[in-house]
């Protein structure tokens, strides 16, 4: 029972808060929101306990001290969401729909931590699509809205096309070596064109779910018309998880044919973070700025992946950690500003430290650790993450990544000109953000600053990656 405690405890909340929904009068749905927050919280702290590392199922579901900080590392991003979603629950329009919004997002959390757990390609496909489907519904979630409504048709539509290809490979894989298990699969795979093929298609149904080039054209529409907060989990939470368990897979059961998925990284990264940072300096809606931007920060983990090794395996998981801080401190100013202003164009902020100097060097704050600006969390992030693919002997890879640090340097910059250059006659008045927003953001500030200078997290994710790759 302790090696399923992270799934185990979100499917007691979840199964907790269905009972509360089915007695709670329809006018008071707003008295859901502290005790889930609560109890999610309780959840993430009783998952840094130290607990067992094991399997179940006769090897279907496993966890290690690693796959217990991954799940950490979500439980800790998801815990910021909640917190930055308090003031747009409160919303006329989303009183009524509170205990869903909690029920759709736990039940995607649980599906992701099974993903990530999973010791054969069956229980590997359950999670990603119990992950997958409630995401679906979160994106429409404001349906009163057509983008909204059409955030979710996009990504269903596109979730399935990308689970029918990445299923159709691992089909492939199973007949070539006639078992799921990662394991065995591991001793079987020989290289030969099938597998190959298949291994193709397994890439491109995950590349769609990271965002990477070229499977990430469905990202910004659906950023953009998805509800703030959603688009912080999509773009953070599910990201995360999808490249955890990615680099599991490729480390692991298709070490075997690193040679051809090396080339495969190779050239995808390349065009990941330039496509993904051209793309960015043309945006002024900044939930689509923020979509292109992540598919850019999508480009450059890509270097940490390839370059596999222990330092690899720590450098990713560890780049998802300060990726989760900096890019929800991003969209939690974002969305603080919208629910209460409904202003979401980078013109928009221009002035906005002359009326909310605490949210622009907050942003500031952010952006800079995305763009990896010294001393925040970014920069060490990057560094390590060019040290992976150093060590590789791929210069000219890195070469290409630390330009394209330079360019997302410029379109960064953008935003914090806007906000403490440039002028306005009609700046966004003066507000007093929720205390939930508040403490979401003094979280995200201090991973930012704490993770980058002081911390020891890169040194215990590097002993717990051990013998993984």
């Amino acid at each position: 029972m302790l090696i399923m405690r992270h799934e185990l405890l979100l499917v007691l909340i979840t199964v907790i808060l269905l009972l509360v929904e089915l007695f709670l009068p329809a006018g008071r749905k707003r008295l859901v929101i502290l005790p889930a927050i609560l109890l999610f919280g309780a959840v993430t702290a009783l998952g840094f306990i130290p607990g067992p590392a094991g399997s179940l199922f006769g090897g279907m579901y496993c966890t290690t001290p690693l796959i217990l900080m991954m799940k950490n590392i979500l439980s800790v991003g998801v815990f910021i969401v909640l917190l930055q979603s308090v003031d747009w629950l409160r919303k006329e329009e989303n009183r009524e729909k509170i205990s869903e919004y909690f029920l759709l997002l736990f039940s995607t959390l649980i599906g992701m931590m099974y993903m990530i757990s999973s010791g054969d390609f069956l229980m590997f496909y359950l999670g990603l699509e119990l992950a997958t489907i409630p995401l679906a519904a979160l994106a429409a979630f404001e349906r009163f809205k057509e983008k909204s409504a059409e955030a979710g048709v996009k990504l269903i539509f596109i979730s399935a096309l990308s689970s029918g290809v990445l299923l159709y490979g691992l089909s492939m894989i199973y007949g070539t070596v006639g078992t799921l298990y990662f394991s065995d699969v591991l001793g079987r795979i020989d290289g030969s064109a099938l597998q190959i093929l298949a291994f193709i298609f397994f890439f491109a149904g995950m590349a769609f779910k990271i965002s990477i080039v070229p499977f990430h054209l469905w990202t910004a529409d659906v950023y953009e018309g998805a509800p703030v907060n959603i688009t912080s989990y999509l773009s953070v939470i599910s990201k995360g998880a999808a490249v955890m368990i990615f680099t599991i897979l490729l480390y692991t059961v298709f070490a075997r044919i690193t040679v051809l998925w090396k080339d495969v990284i190779y050239i995808t990264s390349i065009l990941t973070m330039t496509l993904g940072n051209l793309f960015a300096m043309r945006q002024q809606n900044l939930k689509r700025f923020l979509a292109f931007s992540s598919i850019a920060q999508a480009g450059f983990i890509l270097l940490g992946i390839i370059g596999q090794s222990q330092m690899g395996m720590t450098t990713v998981v560890y780049f998802v950690l300060i990726y989760i801080f900096s890019n929800l401190g991003a969209f939690g100013v974002v969305s603080v500003i919208a629910n209460r202003t409904g202003k979401e164009t980078i013109d928009e902020y221009d002035g906005l430290y002359r009326t909310n100097p605490k949210l622009s060097l907050t942003m500031m704050l952010a952006l800079f650790s995305l763009a990896g600006i010294p001393p925040v969390a970014g920069f060490f992030g990057k560094f390590f993450l060019f040290t992976a693919a150093a060590k590789q002997g791929l210069y000219i890879l890195v070469l290409i990544a630390v330009l394209n640090t330079i360019i997302s340097l410029y379109y960064y910059l953008l935003v914090v000109k806007a906000m403490f250059l440039n002028r306005s006659d009609r700046p966004i008045e003066y507000f007093k953000s929720d205390g939930y927003s508040r403490l979401g953001l003094i979280l995200c500030i201090a991973g930012i600053v704490v993770i980058g200078i002081v911390s020891p997290f890169y040194e215990w994710i590097n002993q717990y990656a051990f013998g993984i790759y």
